[in-house]
């Protein structure tokens, strides 16, 4: 079992529940952090009051390396190192997933895993299958880190392409919708250093079952709670494993901007300690029957 999954693990067994999705646009912040023009020394700061408000309770922290980017790209990527390296500081076990969403050719891919794995020193990142297996090995290859395929991701639109049919070459003549096709191939061939898990989105709980049961005990990171109107109960119904765990229930804005207010941090730790206690509910609620 990679390292992620064995932090993971004992996140889970202490009782936490909640990815926070350090989602952090800087338009979005109080305004009273805002003390630099056109910098982001003030994301830095937000972010670690909010880690240092929920390092106890998070199940993971998650930064999208979208809102660390764009016109001030190197002091943007400052802040992330930054803010990772703060993790480290006041949250050493709480693992961190890179949401890079990255793919490509293979060499291309390398220099991708040094990005997330190196330059920010994560513990598991996200990539898209789109370029198969062979293309996807470096991340594969990396057993002490987690690796989290798009499966069936939380946006409207996802269905475009990941509910299209295909027909299966191995085995021959079998259909399938994509996703469960991407869901059958990492769970059966890309977790050969069992460091794969997969995205699969809260607001599409019935399509979460489907996945759970191609994938057995695997983990699953699942966006779309909060904002986006996942339901928790049905999250949970659908996508706890035979463990009792395997769920990395993901809420960024929901959480991260709970207040604007001088309380902005102890909102988004009652956020979070509202959301441990919807999830501990459903999982006692799925015991009973």
């Amino acid at each position: 079992m990679a390292k992620f999954f064995e932090m993971l693990e004992r996140r889970w067994q202490d009782g936490a529940r909640v990815c926070v999705g350090l989602d952090s646009d800087r338009s979005k912040i109080p305004d009273f952090l805002l003390y630099t023009q056109g910098a982001y020394p003030d994301v830095r700061k937000f972010n670690r009051t909010i880690i240092e408000a929920t390092a106890d309770i998070a199940l993971c922290y998650k930064p999208n390396i979208a809102f660390y980017s764009g016109a001030f790209h190197k002091e943007a990527q400052e802040v992330l190192a930054h803010t990772i390296d703060d993790i480290r500081d006041i949250a050493p076990d709480v693992p961190v997933i890179l949401d890079a969403k990255r793919a490509d050719i293979g060499n291309t891919n390398g220099g991708y895993v040094d990005e997330a794995f190196l330059n920010f020193e994560a513990d598991a990142v996200t990539v898209n299958p789109y370029f198969g297996m062979e293309a996807m090995k470096p991340f594969l290859d990396q057993n002490d880190k987690g690796i989290i395929v798009l499966c069936k991701t939380s946006n409207p639109g996802s269905a475009e392409f990941q509910d299209a049919i295909l027909v299966a070459a191995d085995p021959p003549n079998r259909s399938m919708p994509m996703y469960k096709f991407v869901a059958e191939r990492v769970s059966k061939y890309w977790n050969y250093n069992g460091n794969c898990a997969l995205v699969v989105g809260a607001t599409y709980p019935e399509q979460l079952g489907e996945v759970r049961q191609i994938v057995g005990n695997m983990w699953l990171l699942v966006p779309g709670i909060g904002t986006q109107g996942g339901d928790v109960e049905k999250v949970v119904r659908n996508g706890l494993n035979s463990r009792g765990n395997g769920l990395i229930i993901n809420s960024s804005s929901g959480i991260i901007f709970a207040s604007k207010g001088v309380d902005y941090a102890e909102a988004a730790r009652q956020k979070m300690l509202e959301l441990t206690e919807q999830i501990n509910s459903a999982i006692s609620k799925r015991r009973a029957f």
